[in-house]
């Protein structure tokens, strides 16, 4: 009986599979019934249970999980020839039930509709309207610049702490959402990674725990980057799957913010991604425009720079692929690369307001 229990569940994941790839064929039915129906009730849920807590209760769970998984590895190896049938079967049960936990309490998501839909923006933009918003962004950071510091060749120095910087997250949310209600956040469950350095190593500066919805933040990165980060992170956890959803969003909880540092976070984010977007299409023009961005800013770009590139390593294009090739299996067609398309958000968001 045991043992057809077991045959079940480690082949479960083949119709599983099929589900979740069927009802990816219809964006409305999960906007409607999960992303705007089931996740928000399963997600705060989440996060009322383990929001409160100081720590990761997901990156504990990881680390028990992996060093489970080692300990039964050694002591299973010998049923790999003596017993193979059955270790494949354990294998595949386990295998099967995290990829209904995975979609049950977030993968769903990677199938909802577009945001741009959803916000009625447009998608495509010319050079012309890429440069214009580039010089409203360079003006509007300029001036948010010179009201912190007073000084255009000064960077940019956060008074806050990163734990403080998290606990105020919220707040950007909380005045979005006067002008876009389904984007209001809570319960709080932002926390520092107790991964950081492994984290940054891997070039990445934050990710959503999907069992447990804690969102979490590369604890040694620059201060400066830290609004857009947990604001980035948060929108993960409102049920926004794709990485430039995301950043577009956690941009606009940063600007929206009532807290300068906070805007000024948004708008040097915004703008990073649009001087990167114009060099790709014209060095001319992105020569003029650099030029005039306070030397201050630059420095504070330099700051994110020097750090990421400090931790450079042979591994780091490796977990690149890997987490690619995962988001290109998960309806995110260009991957990681998926990330520089928050520049058409930003422009037809900015040509509108």
């Amino acid at each position: 009986m045991l043992k057809k229990k077991k045959l079940i569940v480690a082949f479960s994941i083949i119709p599983l599979y099929l589900i979740v790839k069927l009802l990816a064929r219809y964006p409305e039915f999960i906007e409607t019934y999960y992303s705007k129906g089931l996740y928000p009730i399963t997600s705060k849920m989440l996060r009322y249970t383990f929001g409160w807590i100081p720590f990761s209760i997901g990156d504990l769970l990881y680390t028990v999980a992996g060093i489970y998984a080692i300990r039964w590895l050694i002591l299973n190896r010998k049923r790999i020839r003596k017993d193979t049938k059955n270790w494949v079967l354990d294998i595949l049960s386990v295998i099967s039930i995290a990829y209904l936990g995975f979609h049950l309490f977030w993968g769903m998501n990677y199938y909802r509709l577009p945001i741009h839909k959803t916000l009625d923006l447009g998608y495509k933009y010319t050079t012309e309207e890429l440069v214009k918003a580039t010089e409203h962004l360079i003006n509007i950071s300029n001036t948010t610049h010179l009201k912190i510091s007073s000084d255009d060749s000064l960077k940019v120095e956060m008074p806050y702490s990163k734990k403080e910087l998290l606990k105020m997250t919220s707040d950007g949310y909380t005045s979005l959402a006067k002008t876009y209600p389904y984007l209001a956040h809570s319960p709080q469950s932002t926390k520092l990674s107790l991964y950081s350095i492994p984290l940054t190593y891997m070039g990445f500066s934050g990710y959503l725990n999907p069992f447990t919805n804690e969102a979490h933040i590369d604890g040694i990165m620059p201060l400066y980057q830290f609004p857009t980060t947990a604001s980035h992170e948060q929108a993960h956890q409102l049920g926004y799957a794709a990485e430039n959803e995301t950043n577009f969003i956690g941009c606009l909880a940063a600007i929206h913010h009532d807290d300068i540092y906070f805007q000024y976070s948004g708008y040097v984010f915004a703008l990073r991604y649009c001087l990167n977007e114009v060099y790709r299409r014209d060095k001319d023009i992105y020569k003029n425009l650099i030029e005039k961005v306070n030397k201050g800013i630059l420095k504070n770009y330099q700051e994110s720079y020097d750090f990421w590139n400090s931790y450079e390593n042979p591994l780091e294009p490796v977990f690149k692929i890997i987490y690619g090739n995962f988001l290109k299996a998960n309806n995110q067609d260009k991957g990681i690369e998926s990330y520089s398309y928050v520049v058409a958000l930003l422009v037809n968001y900015f040509k509108t307001t």
